[in-house]
């Protein structure tokens, strides 16, 4: 696995361990699962075409991702699991809309 989606996973790994050894370490390593998990979701929507069938909740997703890793750099983690949160259901939301349009024909 190599490109953008893999960078963006181990740029979110590499701040999650570092997170873990600053002061908020429980918080920080809560950050790291969620945002993992929430680029997972995404990386899940990218490959069933969401960024083409479900526009609107790819993109939210991305963006909320992206502002997360700018709160946990800051070492802002509530907000960044907040953001992590909603990234996350925005992906999930966007890969059920793809599949539906995959099974009704969208592709």
């Amino acid at each position: 696995m190599t490109g953008p989606r893999h960078n963006l996973r181990l740029t979110l790994i590499a701040m999650g361990l570092v997170a873990a050894t600053q002061g908020g370490c429980i918080v920080g390593g809560v950050y790291a699962y969620k945002a993992n998990s929430a680029a997972a979701s995404l990386e899940q929507a990218k490959v069933l075409g969401a960024d083409r069938l479900a526009g609107f909740e790819y993109y939210f997703a991305e963006a909320n991702l992206e502002k997360a890793m700018e709160e946990a750099a800051e070492a802002s983690y509530g907000d960044a699991i907040l953001f992590c949160d909603l990234a996350n259901e925005f992906a999930e939301k966007a890969i059920v809309n793809a599949k539906a349009a995959h099974e009704s024909g969208g592709r």
